[in-house]
């Protein structure tokens, strides 16, 4: 069977090459890809550039299915358009995405449905927000209500940043539509863990937990970033939390979007934070898998993705397991010169090591040009490896980003070290 994916970051590419390694697939489009993608055995990229392109392609290709990766189509109602067309496709659609697509949305849903959570306000107007600030101090976390492709959110340890962050999402309007309104939550102490599920709208079933790291530098330093690493499993996701999460944050918020007449299907991230005594509380939901977390949870997933997905949107679920590599898997993310704030693209990227079983180098911000991959957004690659333990898929993944070579290349040393601090206790 022929498959498409949308999209054409780090996250659609191992999506693809996951799906692309099913015996009973024959062909898996991307759109519009990536250089990684362009080269993939069993993947070939296709520009379409609207939501009725992709509609009309997957209807004369014969497409079995389509996924979608990025939550910018999601929330343009591309699995709406597409099931209007009588087309197979994984997703959520536009008023179920809204868990991610609205962060007021997100939580006033979280509250009706009693899901953990931080306290919040939320403000259209900037006098009224710092006035809020000025009585509940800091730290404080302001974020953008709409969706700002990781760019959103400002994790503020003193009031003045959080004024600051206000002026520029309500008054210089930096991210445009997106941060015309601003939801401001309390800070939550803990470790972070990315808990993924699969859904068909009743029927869930968990991917294996994952961490990222969001700070740009070691030892969690330095500016928030759409991910600069991860790992899976995530240790802090114990399998008593992980009955606990299922319970008190995924089941409430499946069985809510479907009493409010939205079933959810597709994948649900929910991004946790886990107190010092152990209790989750929910950060943002995500209506998609995680980037960079999808890279190592590909790397670890031995059943077959087609499988499971078409179980998904047949509504059969819960007749689906999932089977995972015992195996660490470590993605540690190469970011270009300049990333976050303005990345810098063109540079010629060489070095990029050939794939292994254990080893491979998923794209996200690459493009060919005139036979050359160079880079051509803010995260370039994302170097993923298994090991029998942390130490050594570091140590495997780190020896493909040292042989990787482009000018300003930027990367953390350190993913992955939440749990060889926890080993070495």
């Amino acid at each position: 069977m022929k498959l498409l994916v949308i999209g054409g970051g780090g996250r659609e590419h191992a999506i693809a090459w996951k799906l692309a390694r099913s015996p009973r697939v024959q062909c898996v489009y991307v759109a519009p890809g990536n250089a990684g993608t362009g080269v993939e055995e069993g993947v070939v990229n296709v520009d379409l550039p609207s939501i009725e392109h992709q509609v009309d392609f997957a209807r004369t290709q014969g497409i079995a299915f389509t996924v979608v990766g990025p939550e910018a189509p999601l929330a343009a109602g591309v699995v709406d358009a597409f099931r209007a067309a009588g087309l197979r496709i994984f997703g959520p659609t536009a008023a179920a995405a809204r868990l991610e697509s609205s962060k007021e949305f997100a939580k006033s849903f979280m509250l009706r449905h009693h899901i953990p959570t931080a306290p919040y306000a939320v403000f259209d107007e900037p006098a009224a927000a710092h006035r809020y600030l000025d009585g509940v101090g800091a730290p404080i976390v302001v974020k953008a209500d709409g969706l700002a492709a990781g760019k959103g959110v400002v994790v503020a340890t003193d009031v003045q940043d959080a004024h600051a962050a206000v002026d520029r999402f309500l008054v210089g309007r930096s991210l445009g539509h997106a941060g015309a309104r601003v939801v401001i939550e309390g800070f939550l102490a803990g470790e972070e863990a990315s808990f993924i599920v699969m859904s068909d709208g009743r029927a869930t079933l968990a991917l294996a937990s994952s961490q990222d790291h969001k700070r740009l530098l070691d030892g969690d330093r330095g500016p928030n970033t759409g991910g600069m690493g991860a790992y899976s499993p995530a240790p802090v996701v114990t399998p008593a939390l992980h009955a606990r999460v299922m319970r008190e944050v995924i089941h409430p918020a499946i069985a809510g979007l479907a009493a409010e007449g939205t079933p959810f299907s597709g994948f649900l991230y929910a991004g946790l934070m886990i107190a010092p005594d152990g209790t989750p509380s929910v950060l943002e939901f995500n209506c998609r898998l995680g980037d960079p977390e999808t890279q190592p949870i590909m790397m670890r997933l031995k059943s077959d993705l087609a499988d499971l997905i078409e179980a998904a949107i047949d509504g059969r679920l819960d007749q689906a397991e999932a089977a995972w590599d015992r195996r660490v898997a470590v993605g540690v993310v190469m970011a270009a010169a300049g990333y976050p704030d303005s990345p810098r693209s063109g540079d010629a990227i060489t070095g990029l090591p050939p794939p292994t079983n254990d080893r491979h180098v998923f794209h996200a911000g690459t493009a060919l040009r005139e036979g050359k991959v160079v880079t051509a957004g803010g995260r370039v690659l994302c170097v993923t490896a298994l090991g029998d333990t942390v130490r050594s898929a570091q140590q495997a993944a780190y020896a493909g980003v040292e042989a990787i070579r482009f000018n300003g290349a930027q990367w953390r040393r350190d993913i992955g070290h939440r749990a060889t601090g926890r080993s070495a206790h």
